[in-house]
């Protein structure tokens, strides 16, 4: 693909999906305390809403990497939008009969379709144009992709999570058949928000088939997974992957700040009609993040330096949020958005470069490792339970994570050979597949 060419357009049909995965995503920090009032959860069975969405990022996305290889990116993109509302849908008769393996069903099934956008999406973010720049790109789809969650927070949050702390006063002096009858008509405020987001998802299939988004070329001879390079398997790239396991750590650092920040509010007993908007705050720390990426990166700062630096401001924060309590622990995790929000786009960039042939399956790989972003919470959630007299103590456990993220910066990423170790990544002006 010509370094030349033209890839603005391209750019912005992606940042529109990018829009699309925001929205439907970050909207589970309000979700999880949703069905914990409704669907009477505890913190560790309300954050089954986000494992059973990234859990089908762990099943779909090999998968979606085949499924591509025979569709091509943008009728992959039309059809997992299709999925998607299949996914939203699901969620009508899940609320009229108020049950929660339903709505975890819809969930698995949206990110089904999310997984097999996010397959085409972020290796196109990737390929189209100069490497050193991929974090660059990346960020100006964050930018869209958390804009979108503000936008969820503050719509779908205003409707969901209205008078709540009202509701669990109500509910908690009701006689059993009043109980039931408060959360029955609680839980049927999701009809209405997700039949229009299932027609948005139709209509945005509908305009991605009739678009002029061109595919890619994957058939260079510069890049390491190149035929004739010598490689075989996915795993003869070391820096991939230990990137995939940097993106398993990055999936706690940047899902717990949002998705599990209002039940962790709840349990230092701050108000829900404060701690709603956390989630919320949360996402414009990141979009502050991110805007920092397209600035800084690579023109001042290299991808692997800008992770090494968010890895170390994580640190801090995770460690300000344990050793304070209320809402300045709350503080604490809500700074850690501006760093986590530079993670996602410093590891695709690092761990996805220079893989020819190879670059589908990658991607795939790193997508599968998402699923830390499901099973981090439910430890999270698990402690805060356990802890009750001091929930801080589940912050705790992102501090493996930003350490093994700042391995990942300072080492892991220039391992180029299993067996010559570490040494310095080659430079490349294009990431020509």
């Amino acid at each position: 693909m010509s370094k030349t060419k033209n890839y603005i357009f391209p750019l912005i049909i992606i940042g529109i999906l990018f829009f699309v995965f925001g929205f439907i995503t970050w909207v589970n920090g309000v979700l999880i305390p949703y069905f914990q009032i409704c669907l009477e959860l505890t913190t560790f069975q309300a954050l089954f809403v986000a494992f059973a969405a990234y859990l089908a990022y762990f099943f779909m996305a090999i998968p979606s990497a085949f499924v591509l290889k025979y569709t091509g990116y943008k009728k992959g993109m039309v059809i997992g939008l299709v999925i998607m509302a299949i996914g939203t849908l699901t969620f009508l008769p899940a609320a009229y009969s108020r049950t929660y393996f339903l709505f975890l069903s819809g969930l698995f099934v949206t990110g089904i379709g999310l997984a097999l956008l996010q397959t085409a999406a972020n290796p196109y973010v990737a390929i189209i144009g100069p490497s050193e720049s991929i974090a660059q790109r990346i960020g100006f789809m964050g930018v869209a992709n958390k804009t979108a969650g503000i936008m969820s927070q503050r719509i779908l949050g205003s409707i969901f999570l209205l008078n709540s702390d009202a509701i669990v006063a109500s509910i908690s002096t009701a006689t059993p058949a009043e109980k039931a009858a408060i959360l029955d008509e609680y839980v049927l405020k999701v009809v209405n928000p997700y039949i229009v987001i299932t027609v948005v998802l139709l209509l945005l299939a509908v305009m991605i088939y009739f678009s002029n988004l061109p595919e890619i070329n994957e058939s260079g001879e510069k890049t390491e997974g190149s035929k004739g390079s010598g490689k075989t398997s996915i795993f003869q790239f070391p820096y991939l992957v230990l990137g995939v396991i940097a993106l398993f750590m990055a999936g706690a650092c940047e899902v717990i700040p949002i998705d599990a920040i209002i039940v962790y509010s709840r349990s230092m007993d701050i108000p829900m009609e404060e701690a709603r908007h956390f989630a919320e705050y949360t996402l414009y720390a990141m979009l502050v993040g991110y805007v920092t990426s397209t600035i800084v990166i690579p023109r001042f700062i290299s991808q692997q330096n800008a992770l090494a630096v968010c890895s170390v401001l994580g640190l801090a924060f995770a460690g300000g949020s344990y050793f304070s309590e209320g809402f300045t622990s709350v503080l604490f995790m809500i700074l850690m958005g501006f760093g986590a929000a530079m993670l996602w786009g410093t590891i695709w960039g690092l761990a996805l470069q220079n893989l020819g042939s190879f670059t589908k399956m990658g991607s795939a790989l790193l997508l599968m490792s998402v699923i830390g972003g499901g099973i981090f919470p439910l430890l999270f959630g698990s402690l805060i339970d356990n802890n009750p007299a001091w929930p801080q103590t589940a912050v705790l456990i992102l501090v493996p994570c930003y350490a093994y993220l700042l391995y990942y910066a300072l080492a892991g990423h220039k391992i180029r050979d299993w067996n010559k170790g570490a040494k310095a990544t080659p430079k490349a002006d294009a990431v020509e597949l």
